[in-house]
């Protein structure tokens, strides 16, 4: 299995980490991460203020990322209109370290970029800021998915399915979960 392929981990209760390596350099898939532009081709546009303290906003749009895909029900609102929901940056060191809140303030968000060569490093966690982070399983899913997109826009590839890959991962996930 490929170093991209493989899954992300469930490395504490509430916690799930995703391991991937990108193109390069490191400034480039930094901007993907911060440029609202960007982050929109891959995640989800919005506002976001480079510093700690800072204020993010996610505009969740699947329509946008995957216009051709017809969503499960359960989350057509994603799809269209989409949902738009406020974080706060935490920590914030170009082009190495971003922090932010996620969907309110009970789960934070890791992202951690180290060179590797021509490639970059990225370490994804997503944490529950208490004990237990409802629906983990379609948090790794979803992470795995959005960063498949990403990777596909930084090496000028296609881009992966979205729903369909998204229940075959939240299935999977959720097996691994319940064996960890």
């Amino acid at each position: 299995m490929k170093p991209n392929d493989q899954p992300a981990q469930f490395t504490a209760p509430g916690e799930v980490r995703l391991i991937r390596l990108l193109p390069g350099p490191i400034e480039r898939v930094w901007d993907f991460l911060t440029d609202p532009a960007k982050r929109a081709r891959w995640l989800a546009g919005g506002l976001l203020e480079p510093r700690a303290g800072g204020k993010i906003v996610f505009n969740m749009h699947h329509k946008n990322l995957v216009p051709d895909e017809t969503p499960p029900d359960e989350y057509k609102h994603v799809h269209d209109p989409g949902v738009t929901f406020d974080g706060v940056v935490l920590r914030c060191e170009p082009p190495h370290l971003l922090v932010h809140t996620f969907g309110g303030s009970d789960s934070e968000v890791t992202f951690e970029l180290t060179p590797q060569g021509d490639q970059v490093q990225l370490v994804l966690t997503h944490r529950a800021k208490g004990e237990d982070l409802p629906d983990l399983h379609n948090f790794a899913s979803g992470w795995h998915i959005h960063v498949g997109f990403l990777i596909a826009l930084l090496e000028g590839g296609p881009r992966p399915p979205f729903w369909p890959w998204h229940r075959q991962l939240k299935a999977d996930y959720a097996k691994r979960l319940a064996q960890s």
